[in-house]
């Protein structure tokens, strides 16, 4: 395959993305996962609906509602702006927070799935021997629900590479800075280069199968007969 050096780094820069999504979001999802899946609190249902929300929202109305919230006059881009952040649209930054939303669910269920299935008795075991709810959770939770951790972070992963409609309403197509892979495809199909359009979309489906493939084939959760 013939890539360009447009397209060589629209695939870094969608690494990068991906790999940061992934890191970041797995730190703030699990406390928010470990609340879910323990509260007896009845807003546990309707902050259940706002995190699987972008699993039904169209990309494009999140993206735009994230690009107005971050912009000049909206909360967060004041915000941003007063700690002397600058505004997010159409930089890295807010490719990486329009993400993270876009990719909430896909951290936080597989977690509070795997958590929900740890169960309250090696809690109770930890209290017995004087372990604190911080210990109890880092050294008895974590380890148990470490299928549930592999997979929140290989579909959290995942997904932020093949995003298109969030990335490009917050991040724009800017060559070397916002153009991810999945923009540099669209441009090239407009642009009627389906050669390198067909390139990029073989690799990203190959890496996405291996990707699923290894998720489905090496799942620490898998049991065998």
């Amino acid at each position: 395959m013939d890539f360009r050096a447009g397209d060589l780094q629209a695939l870094w820069l969608t690494f990068q993305l991906a790999t940061c999504t992934t890191a970041v979001l797995l730190v703030l999802a699990a406390p928010l996962a470990w609340w879910l899946a323990r509260t007896p609190s009845r807003w546990r249902g309707a902050v259940s609906a706002v995190v699987a929300l972008p699993l039904v929202l169209p990309p494009t109305v999140l993206g735009f509602y994230l690009l107005v919230a971050f912009g000049p006059q909206g909360w967060g881009g004041q915000l941003t702006q007063a700690l002397g952040l600058g505004l997010l649209p159409f930089t890295f930054g807010g490719l990486l927070v329009g993400s993270m939303v876009y990719s909430l669910p896909f951290a936080v269920q597989p977690l509070q799935t795997a958590f929900e299935a740890v169960g309250r008795r090696p809690l109770e075991v930890a209290a017995t021997l004087r372990a604190s709810p911080l210990d109890s959770f880092f050294h008895v939770v974590l380890p148990l629900a470490r299928g549930g951790i592999v997979q929140a972070a290989v579909l959290t992963f995942a997904h932020t590479i093949g995003e298109f409609g969030v990335v490009l309403m917050i991040g724009g197509n800017i060559p070397d800075k916002t153009r991810v892979v999945s923009v540099q495809i669209y441009d090239h199909v407009e642009a009627l280069e389906y050669a390198q359009a067909h390139g990029l979309a073989v690799t990203m489906l190959v890496f996405s199968f291996l990707v699923l493939l290894g998720l489905y084939v090496f799942n620490p959760n898998r049991r065998t007969a």
